[in-house]
């Protein structure tokens, strides 16, 4: 058994939530926060037999792809004032596949 945990921005959360449970998918869902432009993101925890570890990251990569994003600066020098647009890269996903000793619902 693996523990699938993937970090995902907000944006693209209920799509993967949608995506997962369509394939027959649990997944448990925990609000976090990223450190970088301080942006809303989910931790999913996803418990899954090793066979359907390469199932669940098809979904992860097909729903939260990455993507270009358009945010204003911030002048560093007037911190009211907006600077000039910056293209970031948004989206995309963290996973980590962790081995599962032992699995218990209760």
């Amino acid at each position: 058994m693996k523990l699938v945990i993937t970090v995902v921005e907000d944006n693209d959360v209920a799509f993967l939530m949608e995506a997962l449970v369509k394939s027959g998918y649990k997944a448990t869902k925990l609000a976090s926060t990223g450190g970088f432009l301080l942006q809303g993101n989910t931790t999913l925890l996803i418990g899954v037999q090793d066979h359907e570890v390469e199932p669940v990251l098809e979904i992860i990569r097909t729903t939260c792809a990455p993507r270009k994003k358009i945010i204003p600066q911030l002048a560093p020098e007037l911190p009211t004032a907006m600077g000039v647009p910056v293209e970031i890269e948004a989206g995309g996903a963290i996973v980590f596949v962790l081995d599962v000793n032992q699995f218990w619902r209760l």
